[in-house]
């Protein structure tokens, strides 16, 4: 739909020259015809964060969450929202459940430590109430306060640029018109020549097979590149990691992954670590991050044992 896409892109524009009102009405406009675009619903929570009318912000964002789960951006923008009126609670637990959603989203971790270092400073604070001649707490203090300035400093939601500390506003899903997306053809989701008969080969003809099974949008395929030992993300539980995966696979209307400049490190005949940049694109998101996967060869197929993102 080009029109819409036009409007989204001008009201992006607009927002970034700092017209409000003029992107308010693209952006209706936008919605006007397509109500439940993530992109349009999310530039729309960006504006108003701008015009402060943060109710009507946190609930496009919130909305955002339960439609689409697998999005971690409405809930870093919660975030903002939360941090900016003091509840630092509360942007914990939507930075926390955007890092749920997607491990590697690296603003949401750096936003997290900001926003624990404003409750220790609260903490630290309040501790000097109760005992003022506690050295051990001031000092700890002044130093919480050189990471999330003054006690008083207001959390302002910017965007697109990137909000003060803490939290960082996020850039996505909205088509940032600053940012230029690297060609990534659909029909092509990895380019990888190499003899077949070669380790190494046999290793990037595994990854290929773990991108395409994602870009099918086979779920059960593109968890079978996984091998009963991997290690997931902070722990979770195997069952509730794969429900996620699943569901972040097969959510999107489209799905295209290019492994791009892969490069394999062999650690022995059965394991190898492979790098390269994961070119991601749906019709929800995009992203273009440097990816690590850690393989082992069992039973004559090689499978993950580890995945790190950046």
């Amino acid at each position: 739909m080009p029109a819409l896409a036009d409007e989204v892109q001008d009201a992006a524009k607009l927002l970034k020259a700092g017209q409000h009102k003029q992107a308010l009405e693209r952006v209706n406009k936008a919605l006007a015809a397509k109500p439940r675009d993530p992109q349009a619903r999310f530039l729309k929570g960006l504006i108003l964060t701008e015009q402060g009318n943060s109710k009507e912000a946190i609930e496009i964002f919130t909305k955002l969450t339960q439609d689409y789960p697998e999005l971690p951006e409405p809930y870093n923008n919660l975030a903002v929202i939360y941090a900016s009126q003091g509840q630092y609670d509360k942007a914990r637990a939507a930075l926390e459940q955007s890092i749920r959603t997607h491990p590697s989203y690296a603003t949401a971790y750096e936003n997290l430590g900001d926003v624990y270092a404003k409750l220790a400073s609260q903490a630290y604070d309040k501790a000097l109430q109760i005992d003022s001649s506690n050295a051990a707490a001031k000092n700890k203090l002044s130093l919480t306060r050189e990471l999330v300035g003054r006690p008083g400093s207001t959390v302002v939601a910017a965007a697109p640029k990137e909000a003060a500390k803490p939290p960082k506003e996020a850039a996505k899903p909205e088509p940032a018109p600053a940012e230029k997306p690297k060609p990534a053809p659909v029909e092509k989701p990895a380019a990888v020549e190499k003899p077949a008969a070669d380790a190494s080969g046999e290793v990037l003809q595994a990854v290929n097979g773990w991108a395409q099974a994602w870009s099918k949008k086979d779920a059960d395929g593109y968890l079978s590149y996984y091998a009963k030992e991997f290690k997931t993300p902070g722990g979770e539980a195997r069952d509730a990691w794969e429900k996620t995966r699943r569901a972040r696979v097969t959510a999107p209307k489209s799905i295209s992954v290019a492994v791009e400049s892969p490069k394999v490190t062999m650690s022995g005949a059965d394991r190898a670590t492979v790098t390269f940049r994961q070119n991601y694109r749906s019709d929800v998101l995009k992203s273009n991050n440097r990816k690590t996967l850690v393989m082992v060869r069992t039973g004559g197929r090689w499978q993950i044992v580890e995945e790190k993102s950046g």
